[in-house]
């Protein structure tokens, strides 16, 4: 894998992880409400059920993708989709500091729960499949892709999680705030979401570019 490859899926794992998703609000919302200990059983979960599920992409539905190059594209071009629908979802995005209202009684999620959701979340499916294609699927060197590529979303996958939890669990008010008009405005979240949707954006544009020159094996 080169440094340019390498350095795209960094900003891709940075800007999917620490934007708000259903993983990280809701390890927010565990930490606010119970505290940073009861979190850690779903914070734990995440990595566990995403690497199964990354898994399941590469042996599985990533040899599919190979032995079919219209389903590379169509995975391919999907998950740019994808990225540039979320990128325009958070551009304007404060829902992290609304979700914390969430009724108490339904987060009673614990550590298999926590695992099964990550086959439930549409952001985690379109972006294995999309790392798959766009790093793995077709390449000389795959089974070291994976190996290498699997512990950096592990990690990430971990890290993100933790750190809205850690946020959750001591600044509680402070991500809900300010409220303007009687709702919380979201407006420090809000710079955080930009930043995010143009790195969401770049990584489509990279993402394109390299499907673009993998003639070989795509056409």
């Amino acid at each position: 894998m080169t440094a340019s490859e390498f350095s795209a899926l960094l900003i891709l794992a940075t800007a999917t992880s620490f934007t708000p998703g259903p993983n990280t609000t809701l390890s927010s919302a565990l930490a606010a409400n119970f505290g940073l200990r009861r979190a850690l059983r779903f914070i734990l979960a995440v990595p566990v059920g995403w690497g199964l599920l990354f898994t399941l992409c590469a042996t599985g539905v990533g040899s599919l993708v190979v032995a079919l190059p219209p389903l590379r594209w169509a995975i391919l071009l999907g998950g740019t989709g994808y990225l540039l629908w979320l990128a325009r979802r958070l551009w304007g995005r404060s829902a992290l500091a609304a979700n914390l209202q969430v009724n108490t009684s339904r987060l009673n999620v614990g550590f298999w729960q926590g695992v099964g959701l990550q086959f439930l979340n549409i952001k985690a499916w379109m972006l294995a499949l999309s790392i798959v294609a766009g790093w793995i699927a077709g390449q000389a060197d795959a089974q070291q892709r994976f190996m290498l590529v699997l512990p950096v979303l592990l990690a990430f996958a971990f890290f993100s999680n933790f750190s809205y939890a850690l946020v959750g669990s001591l600044l509680r008010h402070w991500l809900a705030g300010p409220v303007v008009n009687g709702q919380p405005s979201g407006a420090r979240l809000r710079v955080f979401n930009r930043l995010m949707a143009l790195a969401l954006v770049l990584t489509a544009a990279w993402m394109l570019w390299s499907g673009a020159g993998l003639k070989g094996a795509i056409a």
